[in-house]
């Protein structure tokens, strides 16, 4: 269905027991932040937030696509998979065999589906132009400061408009805007987006580049603004399509070659020029739960500010998982596996990105296997499908297993594993949020193929060894170890040969021998892989654990493969046990010969939290919620790891 109108989203959203409302002043500096935090991870998503008393002319909604229940709403549909059998039916149609006149004219209904979904510019001012501001100045809009070491305010869910000047195709992507001034924003397009192409034309042409940001509106708009979509697809035709109801775009004002919906809260029209100095943005807390680091980007100069009355700014924060982005990212992962199993992987059967991997990092697939080597075949395939490029582990499974039940997942995978023969590594393009990557935006990449194997994929001469089950016996083995401070062997008990150890280094190529020495161990025979992480990061708070290896691994740079024959002193032929060791911990230029900064985890300071607890009685939202960044406050780095 299509919202008429952010405020109508709201609500329904009150309709539906998911929305609370502060009338009790929040400041939009940190507080909001702190307070939306809290509620986010009070348990499956939270509520979506209110906050009608900023210090502003206007209310802040934050959280509004926080849980399953409240991303449906606003698709407008009762399961995410309904979008993604849609599309799957559309194509099937599309593709199928059209012998006759009446096959033929079965299509004229769909046909003319497609053209009721494509965005219409209607004359006129719409909604969203309602009031001008007589002189623009984003600082009178209520733009969140999220974190404390943030560079400043950022405004964190703008659809931003851009259009390629050779051809007028339009682009609607989602980067983030640190305020500067009155008229000033940073605009934090990163070199693989469609809008920094759009950028680089404009340079060739020496002419300023018209943007238009807008802000509220149907939430299916900001959705479509981060969906993964090919270059020559309008985000507004997915946004019609969802919504099932065209959208209606009316022309900025002083930035005239650009359209935007009409419906929107909010719009910030501007330019980016070719021929200014680029800015110091940054640094952000970012949806990794680290701090991006600051560096340069273009200088988008307001021109103007419209919003309709009674507008209603909307912002998300991102930081340590779980939070609201996790849904918007479950979205793409149900809506585009259609696409990519209709156009470019026929046998993938289901795909999961679990929240511990913030996107990107970490993805499992699920494929229909038939021969030996198709799970390669679906790594080089996925790694080179839209921003799936950005994919740092790619964990491949077969229809033995439900890839949503991850202990059941993790058996299945490992059973299936040979450490030296079913992991595959690579170089490739990552995000530039990564840390881990020694070099900006290139680094490794690594795909576990847990699936079946058929016999011209396995290595006779490997023998997987049993593990023990003796209790103790491998913390035991490994006390002597001074620098081991935690391990976690949890998962052995669910017939999962891998283990997590938390290990404080001290020397250059630490870890590498310690896997060594540890893989050598005859208590250890049967391991299959050993993660390492931080010796500030507790190896048993299991999702804590891989959040923190995922972000700070770099696959191709970090594994450390042990063999060791076995049998030798029978008159078998020589067989090999192997555990792969790979090393989550943080990275310096003392002990690992790592040149970039390495940023900190995202918490809250202590004078937030203490004025999020003075006030929380006063708020009227329910019981005392302690903040989460009490469990991490322990975990960060001296003032230099943050900032260059």
């Amino acid at each position: 269905m299509a919202w008429k109108n952010q405020q109508q989203f709201i609500d329904a959203l009150d309709k539906a027991g998911e929305l609370l409302r502060i009338t009790t002043y929040v400041d939009p500096k940190l507080e909001i932040a702190e307070i939306t935090d809290r509620i986010s991870k009070s348990g499956n998503g939270g509520k979506a937030i209110l906050f009608e008393n900023t210090g502003y002319d206007f209310p802040v909604l934050m959280n509004a696509y926080g849980s399953e229940k409240r991303m449906c709403m606003a698709l407008g549909v009762n399961h995410l998979d309904d979008v993604a059998h849609e599309i799957e039916n559309l194509f099937k149609l599309l593709a199928a065999p059209k012998e006759g006149i009446l096959d033929k004219l079965k299509m004229l209904p769909k046909l003319g589906q497609f053209a009721s979904w494509m965005p219409k510019v209607k004359k006129g001012r719409g909604e969203c132009q309602e009031v001008v501001m007589t002189a623009p100045d984003i600082t009178k809009i209520p733009v969140i400061t999220c974190w404390p070491k943030d560079g400043g305010p950022f405004v964190t869910l703008p659809i931003i408009h851009t259009k390629d000047p050779n051809t007028n195709s339009r682009n609607v992507g989602m980067y983030r805007m640190q305020v500067f001034g009155p008229t000033l924003t940073g605009m934090h397009w990163h070199k693989h987006k469609v809008s920094a192409k759009h950028f680089a034309e404009y340079k060739k042409l020496n002419k300023r580049m018209p943007v238009a940001v807008a802000l509220g509106g149907d939430p299916v708009y900001a959705y479509s603004a981060t969906a993964p979509l090919p270059e020559n697809v309008d985000e507004y035709m997915l946004a019609g399509f969802l919504r099932k109801r065209k959208v209606e775009l009316v022309k900025c004002i002083s930035q005239p070659d650009v359209e935007v919906p009409a419906d929107a809260d909010f719009i910030i029209e501007g330019y980016v020029d070719p021929g200014d100095e680029l800015i110091w943005e940054g640094p952000f807390g970012d949806h990794t739960g680290y701090y991006s680091l600051p560096d340069f980007y273009p200088r988008f100069h307001i021109t103007a500010i419209t919003h309709k009355k009674n507008a209603v700014y909307p912002a998300t924060i991102v930081g340590i998982p779980p939070q609201e982005d996790a849904w918007l990212g479950k979205a793409t992962e149900r809506i585009f596996l259609a696409p990519i199993k209709m156009t470019m992987v026929p046998e993938i059967m289901d795909m999961d990105m679990p929240v511990e991997g913030v996107f990107h990092n970490l993805v499992i697939a699920q494929i229909k296997k038939d021969y030996a080597g198709q799970g390669q075949k679906v790594m080089n395939a996925m790694w080179g499908a839209g921003q799936m490029m950005f994919n740092k582990i790619l964990v491949m499974a077969d229809e033995g297993v439900k890839i949503q039940d991850y202990e059941a997942l993790a058996k299945y995978v490992f059973k299936n594993l040979n450490p030296a023969t079913d992991i595959a590594f690579a170089n490739g393009p990552m995000d530039v949020l990564d840390h881990s990557c020694s070099k900006l935006g290139f680094g490794g990449k690594m795909c576990i193929d847990g699936t079946r194997k058929y016999a011209e994929e396995e290595d006779d001469s490997y023998e997987p060894g049993v593990v023990s089950r003796e209790p103790g016996v491998i913390e035991k083995a490994l006390q002597h170890f001074t620098e081991i401070k935690v391990v976690n062997t949890s998962l052995l008990k669910k017939e999962i040969p891998c283990i997590i150890i938390s290990v404080e280094k001290n020397r250059p190529g630490h870890i590498g021998e310690l896997h060594k020495q540890v893989g050598g161990l005859q208590e250890l025979q049967g391991i299959k892989m050993i993660l390492y992480v931080e010796h500030t990061v507790d190896a048993n708070d299991l999702p804590t654990a891989l959040w923190r290896f995922c972000n700070n691994l770099d696959p191709k740079r970090d594994f450390h493969l042990f063999t060791k024959p076995v049998n030798q002193s029978t008159n078998q032929p020589v067989n090999y046990f192997a555990c792969m060791g790979l090393d989550g911990t943080r990275k310096t230029k003392e002990l690992d010969n790592f040149h970039r900064d390495w940023p900190n985890i995202i918490v809250a300071n202590e004078a937030t939290i203490q004025a999020v607890d003075a006030k929380w009685e006063s708020l009227g939202i329910g019981a005392f919620l302690p903040s989460p960044s009490l469990k991490f406050k322990d975990q960060i780095y001296g003032e230099e790891a943050v900032v260059s």
